[in-house]
């Protein structure tokens, strides 16, 4: 599923989930009234500053910043957008 994310797109956590991280799992998870979510890896790090504020072109650019090692990061994080909007776990404010 293609959903255009653009750099100027802004999201935040959809209504009715809850991102945090959870001690028990040692990982960040996205709860939700069905259950949740085990975020692995990268996918808690962009979550984690999707505020409804920064725009995804922000994200992609402190990432890109926090793990400047990291080969092809901008591909990566745009489609955890992708993946993540798909789901229904964001929602877009802008």
């Amino acid at each position: 599923m293609e959903n255009n994310i653009q750099h100027s797109d802004i999201y935040a956590i959809a209504l009715h989930h809850r991102f945090q991280w959870e001690e028990a799992q040692q990982s960040y998870v996205i709860l939700f009234p069905e259950g949740m979510i085990k975020l692995h890896g990268g996918a808690g790090e962009i979550l984690k500053r999707v505020d409804g504020k920064a725009s995804v072109g922000d994200i992609v650019t402190d990432l890109k910043t926090t793990f400047p090692d990291a080969e092809d990061i901008e591909s990566d994080i745009l489609g955890m957008f992708d993946l993540a909007v798909g789901k229904a776990w964001l929602r877009k404010v802008n």
